[in-house]
């Protein structure tokens, strides 16, 4: 068996692990990859909506070589019912200025683009190897096993996602709470760039993005996506387990019907679906978080820390891995350069995150998923708004009352008492 030392190895070659690698290879610090996929990027199904301006940080620029597809211009919120919708959107012309807000990005690709810049700067990436355990002398973690292959590290950075067993082996996490997961089901449905332009009103590069709440996920906790690629929309519900598993509902039926709903369906018309498929995603915002990311020769990082955050408008989780690499990367310099590997160095790494955009935004969400487990958000809320938007545009002949009082008449017959729109608005204020 052989046992070969490196500087750094990381565990995971999504966002957060290249990004640490990236910039630690550019330190001139030995790092290399371990990633089970066939390549970077192979296991993320779709993409996301990526909020960028992190990467600017990393590498200036990045938009003109990385296979981004378009930059989002367009963002609609929509609540829905099983025949109708009410869609608020939002076009910012300053979102089209560079240095660019948030991409549209198809993870197989923008992930190899990323692992290549790595390479490039010096980083080993190593795919198609799964990690079996992490090796230890005594509370330090030396390196790791991969069955017939030991590799020893000054660090070890955990970057393997979500259901992280390296950070759970490592000691610095439990089993998380089925209210904090999500199971998504997501769709790639392919149409000429030409046809996308003309039907969601975006000129060029520009792109939309949708926030859908209420029956898309049959009532259960969760939320709905639609957004634009260069020749291709990415569709998928998002809802979470404890909910679903209480509900007896399943994803793929929800995006199923989805698929047909009156909004969706003209706008993917004559689209050929070459996606589909489920992935589990955190939902648990700062609650996952534990309470310490590092240890004797540690690092955890991405979602493997727990780093994703959803408002109920916007879901982060991309931006979040990039800077948490970040963060990770800076600490072992700082570490190396003191040459001390131990936790009470490599704590920086926490000090970095606290400091950063990262905690911050994470602390000031930090009550948005107890928000988000309001029924009414997904059961009643989407009603009300389609049933007075109804009876204000409808004019059958019959007598119009005032707007106040439709308003009520319509809270009424959605058993909705003002008592619990105040509550829901004064909980939502205080999350978001």
């Amino acid at each position: 068996m052989s046992a070969d030392k490196y500087e750094v190895i990381i565990i995971g070659a999504g966002l957060a692990g290249l990004a640490a690698a990236y910039k630690l290879a550019q330190a001139g610090i030995e790092v290399v990859v371990v990633e089970r996929g066939d390549y970077p990027g192979s296991k993320n199904l779709s993409g996301g909506i990526f909020y960028s301006r992190v990467m600017e940080q990393l590498i200036p620029g990045f938009w003109e070589e990385a296979p981004i597809e378009r930059y989002i211009t367009n963002y609609l919120t929509t609540l829905m019912t099983k025949d109708d919708y009410f869609n608020i959107e939002y076009k910012g012309k300053a979102l089209g200025n560079t240095p660019y807000n948030a991409f549209s990005v198809l993870r197989a690709k923008f992930d190899r683009w990323l692992a290549e810049k790595a390479e490039e700067a010096g980083a080993m990436i190593v795919t198609g190897v799964k990690v079996e355990k992490i090796l230890k002398e005594g509370t330090r973690i030396v390196g790791i096993s991969t069955g017939d292959e030991e590799m020893l590290a000054d660090v070890v950075i955990a970057a393997d996602g979500i259901n992280s067993f390296i950070a759970r082996e490592a000691g610095l996490r439990e089993e998380i709470k089925p209210e904090h997961l999500a199971v998504g089901a997501k769709a790639l449905i392919e149409l000429p760039r030409e046809v996308i332009e003309e039907r969601f009103r975006l000129n060029g590069n520009e792109g939309a993005a949708y926030a859908i709440l209420g029956e898309a996920t049959y009532g259960v906790a969760g939320g709905a996506f639609f957004y634009t690629n260069l020749e291709s929309l990415s569709i998928g519900v998002v809802m979470r387990l404890d909910d679903l598993v209480k509900e007896k509902v399943k994803p793929s039926e929800a995006l199923d019907d989805l698929l047909e709903h009156p909004m969706v369906a003209p706008l993917i018309k004559d689209g050929k679906m070459t996606e589909y498929g489920a992935h589990l995603t955190g939902e648990g915002g700062l609650h996952m978080v534990p309470s310490r990311l590092y240890a004797d020769g540690f690092l955890m990082v991405g979602d493997a820390a727990g780093f994703t955050i959803n408002s109920g408008l916007v879901i982060r989780g991309m931006d979040l891995a990039i800077g948490s690499g970040i963060a990770a990367a800076d600490g072992i310099i700082e570490a190396k350069r003191k040459g001390d590997f131990s936790a009470g160095t490599l704590c920086a790494y926490q000090h970095n995150l606290d400091n950063s955009f990262i905690m911050k935004d994470l602390k000031l969400y930090s009550k948005a998923p107890d928000f988000m487990e309001i029924d009414r958000l997904y059961k009643q809320y989407s009603l009300v708004a389609n049933n007075l938007l109804g009876k204000v545009y409808n004019h059958d002949l019959t007598p119009k009352e005032h707007l106040i009082k439709t308003a009520m008449k319509t809270l009424k017959e959605s058993n909705i008492s003002l008592l619990d729109l105040a509550k829901d608005g004064i909980k939502g204020v205080r999350a978001l």
